[in-house]
Parts: structure tokens; sequence; C-alpha cells
């Protein structure tokens, strides 16, 4: 990627739960952006250590899309050995409106435990694609709130999503964020 960012082949974490009970929750909008690039991009998942994996084509570069088969608060087990400055992160975001689409590099956990997994592994110099979930009503936990059902906002931010995800490995991160930050 141009601009500071990978300059060997990008690996696309979507972060998220394995297993059907977790599907179609907010904690899993990372996985079904990396599905959305997999149908775009003709990839096909094939089971690795730890993870799935699927390599596709984004025009002349070459990347791999991965959905960790851990849990989310060990995602970066199954990153071992990838180097950080290779990864793209997508997760969701407690901190942005519901379907808020925003690219990010480095920073903190901010309280997601799939992002501190990583950190604590590879460090937190990664480019991230950020999807606003919005905060859980008054009385609710954030637990429950993330691992609930996927609001209509957010279903509809994947493909935003997925296109932030194009645009930061075809024309790097800082032109992916000079268009996908911008306030409404």
């Amino acid at each position: 990627m141009a601009d500071g960012g990978p300059s060997r082949s990008p690996v696309v974490v979507g972060l998220g739960n394995p297993g059907r009970s977790y599907e179609r929750t907010r904690h899993n909008v990372g996985f079904l952006v990396v599905d959305k690039l997999a149908k775009r991009h003709g990839g096909s998942w094939r089971s690795k250590k730890k993870a799935e994996a699927a390599p596709v084509g984004f025009g002349l570069k070459n990347a791999t899309l991965l959905k960790p088969t851990t849990y989310m608060n060990n995602s970066g087990a199954a990153l071992a050995g990838l180097k950080v400055e290779d990864l793209v992160v997508v997760h969701d975001d407690l901190d942005l409106p519901e379907g808020t689409v925003r690219v990010k590099v480095g920073g903190g956990a901010g309280g997601h435990n799939g992002l501190r997994s990583i950190i604590q592994h590879l460090g937190n110099d990664f480019v991230r694609v950020r999807i606003g979930i919005g905060r859980p009503p008054v009385g609710m936990t954030v637990t429950d709130y993330v691992l609930g059902r996927m609001d209509s906002a957010v279903k509809e931010a994947v493909p935003a999503a997925a296109d932030a995800v194009e645009a930061v490995i075809e024309v790097g991160p800082e032109a992916a964020m000079n268009r996908f930050n911008v306030r409404a």
C-alpha cells in the first residue's frame, strides 16, 4: 500500500466470534465485511491454523482475508507471525454512531478486547477500518449490546466498510482517510 501502509501483500482481518450464535451480532460486523470482500473478489474460505483465510486480488494487488477462529478476546493469537505493518483490521466501534465508517492508523484498544489482543501480540501500528455500532441504551451492559443483534444501520455500512478496505489497499490509508473520514 502507498502512504505508509503495508508494502507486502496486505492481510485484511475481520474481527468477530466464530459460531452461528454470533453471526449477526454487532461484534461480528468485521466478519461480514471480509465476507463481502471475498464475494466481490472471488475469494473462497479455507481453514488455516486459528483462522479461515481467503486469498483475493484487488486489481494488481494481492491480499489475504482472515477471520480468526479464536474468540474475539484472543484474536491476536490467530495473527502470530504476521507483520503489524501488513494488517488492515476491520472491527466494530462503540464510539462511532451506528453505521459510520472511519479509517485510522494506530491507536489504543479503546476497550475493544479483539484490538487489545492484537496490540498485545503484534503492536498497535496497523490500519483500522472502524464500523460504528453506537452506545448501548441506559441499563444495558456493553457485553449484552455488542453480542446483540445488529441494527439495520450497521448492516447497511458493510458495503461502505468494504469500499474503505479497498481504498486502503489501492490508494493507501491517508487517501482512504480523506475519503471516508469526512463529516456528513
